[in-house]
């Protein structure tokens, strides 16, 4: 890109309506004065590859990717992450040199968020529970397994879904059937709610929790509500409870620093815009 053109960014979607990334990056580039734009885009499926074979040409220098995308933007980039590749899904593309580079941050931004809330925490101490096998998942269990989980006992409603990761990711990965969900919380260091159960216009989380108790760090992906009921039994209980905000926001950071060249900060006035506060 040329230095008097103006580095545009974004994230792609659809619908996209919904996301809170321009407000995250909207922030950012007002706090550090970047001189630039993070727009939300709407772009169907069969739209795609030409949707992004165009972005540079208009100054684009990378784009996040949501739903439905994540999967269907590996075959389109000419180079893919190791861990992008291993999870089976991108969140951030980089434009450079007229090629496409995919990766995944979603891995990373929950491994800040837990280690910013519990600096203590250490993943390889015990065994990780990790509800829900979705896209969510995989991130989830390739970060903990790569941050040095000993075990991840896997519980999913659909149980096929749990036997497919563990085929793919090896014998550390433990199945629970769903209905086993509370035996898979017993002497876990980390538990992890990778799944929609518990968000606004979701059904509840129902998983027996009598195993949570001190000395487990309970993490819940979902942030809106920001206090689930999940999070509320773990906290009473004497766990330490993190809210999936934090995760949103730091797994942004990486593609907003190679994009824009200024690593963003991560503090309470970006958790209160983004949340709407």
């Amino acid at each position: 890109m040329t230095a008097d053109r103006i580095p545009l960014a974004g994230v792609i979607g659809h619908p996209i309506a919904h996301s809170r990334s321009p407000r995250l990056h909207g922030y950012w580039l007002k706090k550090h004065l970047v001189h630039g734009h993070y727009i939300p885009m709407d772009v169907a499926h069969e739209d795609l590859a030409d949707v992004l074979r165009t972005m540079p040409k208009l100054g684009f220098v990378g784009v996040n990717v949501t739903i439905p995308h994540k999967e269907t933007v590996l075959a389109l980039a000419d180079q893919v992450t190791d861990r992008a590749s291993l999870i089976g899904a991108a969140n951030t593309l980089t434009f450079q040199g007229g090629k496409i580079y995919a990766d995944n941050t979603d891995g990373h931004g929950f491994i800040e968020n837990i280690r910013e809330k519990a600096p203590d925490w250490n993943a390889g101490d015990g065994p990780a529970a990790v509800l829900g096998a979705g896209g969510a998942a995989r991130a989830v269990i390739t970060a903990l397994l790569q941050a040095g989980a000993p075990e991840v006992r896997l519980t999913n409603r659909t149980r096929s879904r749990s036997d497919a990761l563990r085929a793919e990711f090896g014998s550390k990965i433990a199945v629970f059937d769903w209905v086993q969900a509370g035996n898979a919380l017993e002497d876990a260091k980390t538990v992890v709610n990778a799944t929609s159960l518990g968000m606004v216009g979701k059904s509840t989380l129902r998983v027996p929790l009598d195993a949570l108790g001190p000395g487990m760090v309970v993490n819940d992906l979902v942030y809106t509500p920001l206090d689930t009921e999940f999070l509320e039994h773990a906290r009473a209980a004497g766990a330490t409870a993190i809210d999936g905000l934090g995760m949103l926001l730091h797994q942004a950071a990486p593609g907003f620093e190679r994009w824009f060249g200024v690593k963003p900060e991560i503090d309470d006035t970006l958790r209160n815009i983004v949340l709407g506060k």
